[in-house]
């Protein structure tokens, strides 16, 4: 039996001021710097806030999405700057039901750092438990020693999404809202739809309305549909949110599929 990739309030709040790091990834979409804020307020004691365009994102380009991988050299050195080992436990959260802690979680586990944990519930369930905030910003005594080991398989390209639509091995997944995939509306891309032969399983599935996740046997349920024999690529709008349904499909002890990196917007960018 896998280990989850979830860790809960309770434990998190254990093992405060042992050897661990903390990533703060709560994010806003439509508000980039309104979580920066809210951070500089309140967060978890000993946390780092991570910004998904600055932090979490490499430069944006006429291809590549709207939030495209950083390089390994840029997120070995984001690590090493916030003291993350080999072996160092990291345990990310956000308060948007994991739509920006998983992009960091799918992150850390591609560079090849797999001891790392997503706070159930986020943020909320943290403040609900009526445990310590602060506003206290962290100093790190002294930089890791991380060192990014890419597993290049478990990211594709548009090149590697366009010249296989035909391939009956492989199965599409598309993250986003269900009105956004049947092209009924698009609030942010210019081309409504969705990539030919996609299914439709919606990030928000993942969690309840509370922000904890759905056990496993849900998780695993809510993938029964899917062929177990065809290789799945997720895909959302950016390559953020889709990293939802990755840390479903971990929840559900199947195997890692891959990722769209791109998604939708850079999908967009070659109609």
């Amino acid at each position: 039996m896998t280990c989850s990739p979830l860790i809960s309030v309770q434990e998190l709040h254990q093992q405060l001021g042992k050897d661990m790091v903390i990533f703060d990834c709560r994010f806003s979409l439509a508000n980039t710097e309104q979580n920066q804020q809210a951070y500089d307020i309140s967060h978890i004691p000993g946390s780092h806030y991570l910004h998904l365009d600055r932090d979490l994102s490499g430069p944006l380009g006429t291809h590549g999405g709207r939030h495209p991988m950083p390089t390994r050299r840029h997120f070995e050195a984001l690590m090493q700057r916030y003291g993350v080992n080999s072996n160092t436990l990291v345990v990310v959260y956000d308060d948007q039901r994991f739509a920006f802690a998983s992009r960091l979680w799918w992150m850390l586990r591609y560079f090849g750092h797999q001891n790392v944990k997503v706070l159930d519930g986020g943020f909320s369930a943290w403040y609900q438990a009526e445990l310590e905030t602060t506003s206290q910003i962290p100093t790190v005594a002294k930089s890791g020693q991380f060192e990014a080991k890419e597993q290049t398989q478990w990211l594709l390209s548009y090149k590697d999404i366009a010249g296989n639509l035909d391939n009956t091995s492989r199965l599409l997944i598309d993250s986003r809202e269900a009105p956004r995939y049947q092209g009924l509306e698009e609030p942010i891309d210019p081309i409504t739809g969705h990539i030919p032969g996609a299914a439709n399983f919606p990030w928000q599935e993942v969690t309840d309305d509370s922000g904890f996740a759905r056990c496993p046997s849900h998780q695993k349920q809510r993938w029964s549909t899917l062929p177990g024999d065809k290789e799945w690529v997720v895909y959302c709008g950016s390559g953020v949110t889709a990293c939802v349904n990755l840390l479903a499909m971990e929840i559900a002890g199947l195997p890692p599929a891959k990722l769209y990196g791109g998604s939708w917007s850079d999908w967009c960018s070659y109609q």
